[in-house]
């Protein structure tokens, strides 16, 4: 079976599930047959923005479909392309805390399948040959209890027909939360954070590595773990995230 036929196939065992085990709305509190009933679903985490297909950032004019955006043409990031399902703006950004933070983990099955439906939407993107999620350091994984990105990264591998390769990435630096840090600081804070796993390092020599997160912010965190996978052997690294946060 092909990846794309792998890709409409995952659908129907979801549907099925969903069918059978009817929940409330995350957004809206109606009756639904999964977290996000279909009209929220529709209204909120279907967007058909243009996007940069390098950095995934919003490009406005459709003409400038498949053209990079002027940030990345400036300084090229270490990673080569960004799929993102949605913007990181609310109610969507609403439902990012609620699995990060109040560990709705039913929401990260939810977030794949719209990752799912972005792949679907870029015909003819190459797919990677395996997944990793971006690691979360010990500390922060003792206090979360769950790395969302692998919570999230579980569902997106067997829909697209990709290996799963959870212990690629480990965290060699506990750093402070990026979102906590100035923007002109964030580059150095990440610096030297990610090493390769010893033992997966013949998994990644010359092939395609997806890196798996819930939200791409500035970027600097998948740039550092895109230069680590490329030292050790990468030809390529893409990103597949839920959302993304909009240029401000």
């Amino acid at each position: 079976m092909t990846g794309r036929l792998r890709l409409w196939s995952y659908r129907w065992p979801r549907a099925l599930v969903d069918a059978l085990l009817p929940c409330s709305c995350a957004l809206c509190g109606e009756s639904a047959a999964a977290v996000v009933c279909l009209p929220c679903r529709d209204r909120y985490a279907v967007s058909n923005a243009v996007r940069c297909p390098c950095c995934a950032n919003p490009l406005g004019a459709p003409e400038h479909a498949g053209q990079r955006c002027a940030g990345c043409i400036a300084e090229a990031p270490q990673f080569d392309a960004t799929v993102a399902a949605a913007d990181y703006a609310a109610p969507l950004d609403a439902l990012v805390l609620r699995l990060k933070f109040g560990a709705q983990l039913p929401l990260a099955p939810w977030f794949a399948g719209r990752m799912v439906d972005a792949v679907l939407a870029r015909p003819g993107w190459p797919l990677p040959d395996l997944l990793c999620p971006v690691p979360l350091g010990p500390r922060r994984l003792v206090e979360r209890g769950f790395n969302q990105a692998l919570e999230i990264a579980r569902p997106l591998a067997p829909a697209l027909g990709v290996p799963l390769q959870p212990r690629l990435l480990v965290r060699a630096i506990n750093t402070a939360a990026q979102s906590g840090v100035a923007p002109s600081e964030r580059a150095g804070n990440i610096r030297g954070a990610f090493e390769v796993a010893d033992a997966a390092l013949g998994l990644i020599h010359g092939r395609h590595v997806g890196v798996v997160d819930d939200v791409m912010t500035s970027g600097h965190t998948l740039n550092e773990i895109a230069a680590t996978l490329k030292r050790a052997g990468a030809a390529r690294v893409s990103n597949l995230v839920f959302a993304r946060t909009p240029p401000h």
